[in-house]
């Protein structure tokens, strides 16, 4: 029985290659289709939903419904049996569909009659196009063996959507990949582009869904897997065996490459008549739909594991890998899901941006798009699945929008944008050596932040007095084991060189949260952002701390050292943490180093609680960095990794000005200096009422020194501080609009 209904499954794919290759318009091909389901599985209906866009499905072709509800019923997602289908990529067989939850009577089709209901899935690679459905007037649940085939149809269907299949006037169904696609996501880093796709992974398009030869067929699939389990054998061959985090990602692979589950599945998709390609993509679909709904993290892991093979696989089965003889523009706008530190690195300052599916404000690419000063958009839920490379592509960091393959009116306007602000930045270079003194006679010093030696030519170009943050996580993210300490102190030296005596300010390891290192074990915990991170780290970890503190002392070779600790959270840690500092001073000292000429022992501000530390803290602290976006996500309880609260709270918010400010009296009171640092200080508007506030050293990107400074020398603090009060004495939760009025007179625009 079972090699009959394979001999059938065969038989209906057959079919539908054969109207596939036929010339036909796109709704001839659809009804046809239609016609051959309903015809193979002895059904009464067959229906074909489509996507009109992401929230809509419409009815494009029907066999056995009302003819005149083509393209005339629609529905949301998630609304009927259809919708339902569609929303939870699950299939729903049922013999009394009227009784079925989420039941919804569409009048206009006739459908009344039929009681029995099948619908499928039709996707492709976890991306939804659209809902297979067969129905009969039998009381009857089909069998696993009708939904099999089914499922494998619908597979097919997702194959010739994806190739344009059905494309027509009549369908009004247009070409994919052609249509301009807005995609709104979240800013990683700020910046504007215009460039061209550039995939990090090129899509593996299957031309072949359907194949006559099962026995071919399997033996190509088995050749592919051998060719898998070997690459997979190498890697963990040459892969180190102190490195077990990597050890169990292979070992994953080498599990799942072996799975006779996993071959016996695709065996049976490739019996029933699709190619080997098909069948290793179908099974990849069904991973991919249970990943987006799996809530236990480690199991998400053995799926995205499963994933990733499957991609190998069929670049294995179709010879598209990586080099596809496709040329990278000129101008590169990388897209991908997500890509770790070392990779991005690799690319360098060729890509003009990047867009990610995946990823989060603080990740590692982040932490890269930042250093290397490239607009980044992260979120950008299917942009991968939709852009081809070469695609014209427009991506704004400052909003985290994307547009791909924008009209002309879109493209006009972005491009407008882009040359203003390229016009603003031949402005900014006037005043380029001239410092950041207000009309009322307050300077304030503005600095810039890096993590990569390639930062360092903008501290000349910019205008920057110096380096407030140079982040030393980067040399640790992008190796596969802890760096040597030669390499470091080589690193730190270039780095104070290139300064060419400006004051650098090296943040110790900020590791933890969601900057894992690769070498180190990740720990499950439920609130990282508020875990074992960045000094609580270096002080279980004194080892490593110590090692970097003694690079940073040699790599100063006689120069002025400061150095300065991340997310102190009480005296005590900074007490702890100063005193390695010492203690590795007079190390080396008596070892017979070069010791730096002067050494500045600073903090990062992150948490409220060092707002209120002793006083001694601030007597004994040579500096004090405020960490912006460590610190407002603390103060509001506002996770700046969730898009529901984090734009929810005001920077410029009456109570964090006020806090900003009681802890620049802090400072004052003690002569020590403080600065404040993030993603805020490079914003004109909260650069402005930071130093009305009483902050008088900034640190931020380079490409915000020139805007910062313009404004600042064009404006009174004392008015400014005026509208502030006013504002505060006025009950106003925010003093920005009073203060965009206040700029607005003076010819500002924002």
């Amino acid at each position: 029985m079972a090699h009959s209904l394979e001999s059938e499954s065969r038989k209906l794919l057959g079919r539908l290659k054969e109207t596939l290759a036929e010339d036909s318009a796109g709704q001839e091909r659809l009804d046809r289709i239609t016609h051959i389901i309903a015809d193979s599985m002895r059904t009464e209906v067959c229906s074909i939903y489509l996507f009109r866009d992401a929230e809509t499905l419409e009815l494009c072709a029907t066999e056995g419904l009302k003819p005149e509800a083509v393209h005339i019923t629609r529905m949301r997602i998630g609304e009927g049996l259809v919708g339902r289908v569609a929303k939870f990529s699950r299939a729903i067989n049922t013999g009394n569909a009227p009784a079925e939850k989420g039941f919804r009577y569409m009048p206009e089709t006739g459908e009344e009659i039929y009681s029995s209901f099948l619908g499928v899935p039709i996707q492709r690679l976890g991306e939804r196009m659209g809902v297979l459905v067969v129905q009969s007037k039998e009381a009857r649940q089909f069998s696993d063996d009708e939904l099999y085939a089914l499922e494998v149809v619908a597979m097919v269907l997702a194959e010739m959507t994806e190739l344009g299949a059905f494309v027509g006037e009549e369908s009004g169904l247009s070409a994919l990949h052609q249509r301009p696609e807005l995609f709104r996501g979240t800013s990683g880093q700020e910046g504007v582009a215009a460039g061209h796709v550039w995939l990090h992974e090129p899509r593996v398009v299957v031309t072949n869904p359907v194949a006559d030869d099962p026995a071919a067929e399997k033996t190509r699939l088995q050749e592919a897997v051998d060719q898998l389990r070997v690459s997979v054998d190498e890697m963990l061959s040459i892969a180190s065996t102190s490195d077990t985090e990597q050890l169990q990602v292979l070992e994953a692979y080498r599990m799942f490459a072996n799975s006779r589950g996993w071959m016996r599945r695709m065996e049976e998709d490739i019996d029933r008549g699709l190619s080997a390609e098909a069948a290793v993509e179908k099974e990849q679909s069904v991973a991919r739909s249970r990943l987006q709904t799996v809530p236990d993290a480690y199991l998400r892991e053995r799926l995205q594991d499963l994933d990733d093979l499957s991609n190998r696989l069929l670049r294995i089965l179709t010879g598209q890998g990586n080099e596809t003889g496709a040329e990278m523009p000129e101008d590169p706008i990388l897209i991908a899901r997500n890509i770790g530190p070392g990779e991005l690195l690799s690319y360098g300052r060729k890509l003009a941006g990047i867009v990610l599916e995946e990823g989060s404000v603080g990740s590692h690419a982040a932490i890269v798009a930042r250093a290397l000063a490239i607009p980044l958009v992260i979120h950008c839920k299917r942009i991968t699945t939709e852009a081809l490379n070469g695609d014209k592509i427009l991506v704004d960091g400052e909003q985290g929008v994307v547009h791909l393959r924008p009209d002309e009116q879109v493209q006009k306007a972005f491009m407008d944008k882009i040359a203003m602000q390229a016009e603003a930045q031949e402005r900014y270079a006037s005043i380029r050596d001239v410092p950041a003194t207000t009309k009322c006679g307050t300077t304030i010093s503005l600095h810039m932040n890096a993590g990569l030696m390639a930062d360092l030519p903008s501290l000349e170009s910019s205008g920057a007095e110096g380096v407030g943050l140079f982040r030393t996580e980067l040399q640790f993210l992008i190796r596969n084991k802890v760096p040597r300490r030669a390499e470091l102190a080589a690193l730190y030296g270039r780095v104070m060189d290139a300064a060419q005596g400006k004051r650098v300010a090296f943040r110790t390891l900020d590791i933890g949260s969601d900057k894992v290192l690769p070498y180190m074990k990740p720990n499950d915990e439920p609130n990282p952002a508020l875990g074992w991170r960045a000094i609580r780290v270096g002080l279980d970890k004194s080892g490593v701390l110590r090692m970097q503190l003694q690079a940073l002392i040699r790599g100063a070779g006689g120069r002025p050292l400061t150095v300065m600790f991340p997310f102190v959270a009480q005296f005590d840690e900074f007490k702890t943490a100063r005193e390695y500092l010492l203690r590795e001073l007079d190390r080396e000292e008596k070892l017979g180093h070069t010791l730096p000429s002067s050494v500045e022992i600073g903090a990062m501000l992150e948490t409220p609680s060092l707002a209120f530390a002793p006083r001694q803290f601030f007597e004994m602290a040579d500096f004090i960095s405020i960490g912006g976006n460590d610190l407002k996500q603390f103060f509001f309880a506002a996770d700046r990794e969730n898009e529901r609260v984090r734009r929810r709270y005001d920077t410029l918010n009456v109570s964090f000005l006020t806090f900003i400010e009681q802890i620049a009296n802090r400072c004052d009171d003690t002569d020590t200096p403080v600065s404040f640092c993030g993603e805020d200080a490079g914003r004109p508007v909260e650069a402005l009422c930071f130093a009305a506030m009483g902050l008088r050293s900034l640190s931020m990107r380079p490409a915000s020194v020139g805007p910062i400074k313009s404004l600042l020398r064009s404006v009174d603090l004392t008015e400014v501080r005026g509208v502030i009060d006013e504002s505060i004495a006025n009950g106003d939760q925010s003093v920005r609009p009073s203060v965009l009025d206040y700029l607005a007179r003076q010819g500002w625009a924002f």
